[in-house]
């Protein structure tokens, strides 16, 4: 099998999936090749059933190309000499700074034959799922290949709770039992017995612990010096690649997408930006797009985000992330994909710039830390501040589920699933506390994986150059003062970059993607929300409360939950029920009209009568 060298770049994102262990290879390659004949565009890696006869077990690995695109020949990007599968976000290979070697986002090796490994980078770029069936483990970068695996498809309960809590599922859940997934940063390794022929339990080899070093930079001439050559030289390793090929940039507005642009100018590529317009609902940020484009004198295209558009699009973005993931912003990106797609095969983001300078949603908690380090008693309460930073449904559980799925969920603790992150034996500082959570939740388990799921599905290999291991760990070595000066968020990276862009770019207060979903759901989605979140539909389902959507809607549910948080948890919902069937595949249930949705919104006065 030969390798590819790193910086080489591959013809098309893919995905993969394969077995190993111990079975009959007849029966196993049948079921492989029931999967691959799903798929027109497909790669055969290798059969080693001949390894049988001595007591090894079995394997093989078949390539996929998942997208609205496909080109042949398929090219396997396999980055170490024990690998037998891998893909990268990028299309070319990572730098691990931990062993000072070059991996793809996702591997899977095999040590000896008899020694499985399954791998993921620390920054979550690539999922990789796994489940076992007897003696053989079968391994997918994609969630809908090992569904046509499991035999007796049921939703995972607390799957499905974790993402009411985060707008994600917590790994290692998935929401399919059965399944799950390798949590970024780690290597799963399973041992084969060859008398017995029986596999071990699956042992957990961290790779990597984003941890606060014993000495921090305070000095900011020093630090803004050092940055700089950092940021120059995480673009060059995203860029080796590179000729006379545009490349695209998803441009905010924002400081950290506006970086990303001015360096690859900088470095002398060829840059393409393209901003969402939302026409006058929401927080217009092309504007400060544009300021950026002229300044950079970049093209800027325009697109089009309006309600039509995105109910155009919703479904296939929903089947594009293979998990739900229910922020608002996943549509727009994927409109933003579709049409750089026409120009481009690689797109650029800013996505990691909030994890590693410590972004605007940090500073809540800054105080509640602060209070924590003079009372050590209240460490589960600073947790569970944390948790309310996701402003989901955590808290509303009585409210929401079904009696019996509410029973089932009752010994979860969501707490649970963010405590490691938050864990003050790295990092003892707040702001390296914060960040490292940030890291290893919302960025590895929802920015990036989503980014790159809505990039494949366009064919566009998807690059953030703020994922980039000696600039992320170099941010543990900068004392937090230097990150969060008063109430200026990323202050070393603004003082950085500040020559590179417009005052009024670098200088403006963070305020994120207005995505207008509440004016949405109110009004253009009015009469589609009686769709999506039917009761009838909800009541077959049989795990939400079948009135949810008009308690939402008229803001009856909670006192949190008004003005954009409406939209933000109908949003959530319908991505939900959009995901459990056009990819976990149930039956949507029939619809009925004990509902407001099918009234014009204006005339609906009385909500409570919905509820009886």
């Amino acid at each position: 099998m030969e390798n590819i060298p790193p910086g080489e770049k591959i013809n098309q994102p893919q995905q993969f999936i394969g077995y190993w262990g111990y079975g009959s290879g007849r029966e196993l390659e049948a079921r492989l090749n029931i999967i691959k004949t799903l798929h027109t565009t497909s790669h055969q890696l290798l059969n080693l059933d001949s390894l049988s006869e001595n007591n090894y077990p079995i394997w093989n690995v078949v390539y996929i190309a998942i997208s609205q695109e496909s080109i042949l020949p398929i090219n396997c990007p396999i980055h170490h000499s024990e690998g037998v599968a891998g893909i990268s976000a990028s299309g070319i290979s990572t730098y691990l700074h931990s062993d000072s070697s070059f991996l793809p986002d996702v591997w899977v090796k095999l040590h000896r034959s008899d020694r499985l490994i399954l791998g993921r980078e620390p920054f979550g770029k690539v999922p990789l799922y796994w489940i076992q069936q007897e003696q053989v483990i079968w391994f997918a970068s994609r969630l809908q290949l090992l569904l046509k695996v499991v035999e007796n498809l049921e939703v995972n309960i607390p799957g499905l709770y974790g993402y009411s809590c985060f707008s994600y599922v917590p790994n290692p859940l998935t929401p399919v039992n059965q399944i799950f997934a390798v949590p970024a940063g780690e290597e799963l390794v399973w041992q084969s017995q060859s008398e017995s022929q029986k596999l071990s339990t699956p042992i957990s080899q961290p790779l990597l612990q984003w941890r606060q070093a014993g000495v921090q930079i305070k000095d900011e001439t020093t630090s803004v010096k050092e940055l700089q050559t950092l940021l120059q030289q995480a673009v060059e390793r995203q860029i080796s690649d590179l000729k006379d090929e545009p490349v695209g940039v998803f441009l905010s507005g924002g400081l950290d997408s506006s970086v990303v642009a001015a360096l690859l100018v900088q470095a002398g590529i060829k840059v393409i930006g393209y901003t969402l317009d939302f026409g006058n609902a929401g927080i217009s940020e092309s504007l400060y797009a544009e300021i950026v484009a002229q300044h950079l004198q970049i093209p800027l295209v325009k697109v089009d985000a309006n309600p039509h558009q995105i109910q155009k699009a919703l479904i296939p973005t929903v089947q594009a992330l293979d998990l739900p993931f229910g922020d608002g912003v996943t549509v727009p990106l994927f409109l933003l994909g579709q049409r750089a797609r026409q120009d481009t095969r690689v797109i650029f983001n800013g996505e990691g710039g909030d994890q590693l300078f410590a972004g605007w949603t940090n500073k809540p908690l800054i105080a509640a830390g602060i209070y924590e380090s003079e009372n050590l008693s209240i460490q589960e309460n600073f947790i569970k501040q944390y948790l309310r930073t996701f402003h989901r449904l955590g808290g509303y559980e009585a409210q929401i589920y079904q009696p019996h799925i509410y029973d089932q969920i009752q010994n979860l603790h969501p707490e649970d699933w963010i405590a490691e992150a938050l864990d003050p034996e790295y990092c003892t500082a707040v702001l390296h506390r914060l960040r490292r959570a940030s890291l290893m939740l919302k960025g590895s388990q929802n920015i990036h994986p989503r980014a790159t799921a809505l990039g494949f599905v366009h064919g566009l290999f998807v690059r953030s150059p703020f994922c980039d291991l000696p600039l992320a760990e170099w941010t543990f070595q900068v004392s937090g003062e230097l990150c969060l000066q008063g109430v200026c968020e990323k202050y070393i990276l603004k003082r950085t970059v500040e020559n590179l862009l417009p005052s009024e770019i670098v200088w403006r207060q963070k305020r994120g993607m207005g995505v207008p979903l509440t004016s949405w759901c109110l009004n253009e989605f009015w009469n589609q929300i009686g769709n999506w979140l039917n009761p009838g539909k909800l009541r077959l389902e049989n795990r939400f409360s079948p009135h949810l959507a008009a308690q939402i809607a008229g803001g009856k549910l909670g006192a949190t939950i008004q003005g954009r948080r409406i939209g933000e948890i109908l949003w959530l919902l319908i991505i939900w029920q959009l995901w459990r069937v056009y990819v976990f595949g149930e039956e949507p249930g029939q619809e009925s009209f004990d509902h407001p949705f099918w009234i014009p919104q204006k005339l609906w006065r009385f909500p409570k009568t919905w509820q009886a």
